[in-house]
């Protein structure tokens, strides 16, 4: 009976991947094919005429240009403030445990508290960050009425959340580093910026490799702190690639675009991936 446990196991994985994960992704690919106003209208075929009316669209364009600013920015300083934090949580001082767990707590939040809590904390009368900068003497910041403000107001929100789980990783990656490499660079006269380029970053730069690549597949698909926040405004500012495929077809009611727009987002990312291989191997040829 034990022989068959594997293959059972591995069946049902299969299984489950196909009616869940292949079957819906399969069929959201042939609605772009069609000219389809609701799921439950009759299709017409159209072949590839609703992907020529996507790429020749300026608004396409635009937010694939959106999805990537929001993606690249985030992803850089989430990066640059986890491994930051990392180095300094991975440091000997008192209640380091306590910080530790405190500094995972926004991962744990639920995206629609962050939002709205960033909401409360900007609102342009009763909000901390607005009363402050009153008492400071800044002028206002329209986060939400201004292109690149609410264009930065999305990053922040996404820093904030996400941050911790690059800092856990790195974290976690530091305990790996052997503290012989530390101490033959002490003894050779290198400093704390050349032990982290020379003996800290080469040790690190699988964990890197993979953080930066599932940050950027993670951010640029990501939905919810964009629409729970501006919905893609003010004028299409933050609209990205999946704001855009939703609202073209559940608000305008058509459907095909909207999946043919999910579909060359998927074919760009897929590209992305494959370069970004290309260009940064997990493992450097012998």
């Amino acid at each position: 009976m034990t022989r068959w446990m594997l293959p059972a196991f591995l069946a049902v994985g299969v299984i489950v991947t196909l009616l869940l994960i292949v079957g819906p992704a399969v069929y959201a690919v042939s609605l772009s094919f069609f000219d389809l106003p609701s799921l439950t209208s009759d299709p017409v075929w159209v072949g590839l005429a609703k992907y020529q009316a996507v790429l020749a669209s300026a608004e396409f364009w635009s937010a694939l240009w959106n999805g990537i600013i929001y993606a690249g920015l985030a992803i850089v300083l989430q990066v640059v403030l986890g491994i930051s934090f990392a180095l300094v949580l991975h440091q000997p001082f008192r209640g380091r445990a306590l910080v530790r767990g405190m500094a995972f707590l926004p991962y744990l939040l639920p995206t629609v508290i962050a939002v709205l809590t960033f909401k409360w904390m900007v609102d342009g009368s009763l909000g901390i960050v607005t009363i402050l900068m009153d008492e400071w003497g800044l002028p206002p910041i329209y986060w939400f009425e201004t292109e690149q403000a609410a264009m930065i107001s999305v990053i922040l929100i996404s820093v904030w959340l996400w941050t911790p789980f690059v800092t856990t990783t790195f974290l976690a990656g530091l305990q790996t580093v052997p503290t012989q490499l530390y101490e033959a660079a002490r003894v050779d006269g290198a400093g704390p910026i050349r032990r982290f380029f020379h003996v800290t970053l080469p040790v690190l730069r699988p964990i890197l490799t993979v953080i930066v690549l599932l940050r950027g597949v993670w951010m640029f698909n990501k939905f919810d702190v964009i629409w729970l926040t501006t919905g893609g405004g003010p004028l299409g500012a933050t609209e990205h690639l999946p704001i855009l495929s939703y609202r073209t077809a559940f608000a305008l009611y058509d459907i095909g675009t909207g999946a043919a727009v999910a579909t060359i987002s998927f074919l760009f990312l897929s590209l992305a991936v494959f370069l970004y291989f290309r260009a940064f191997p997990m493992e450097d040829d012998a």
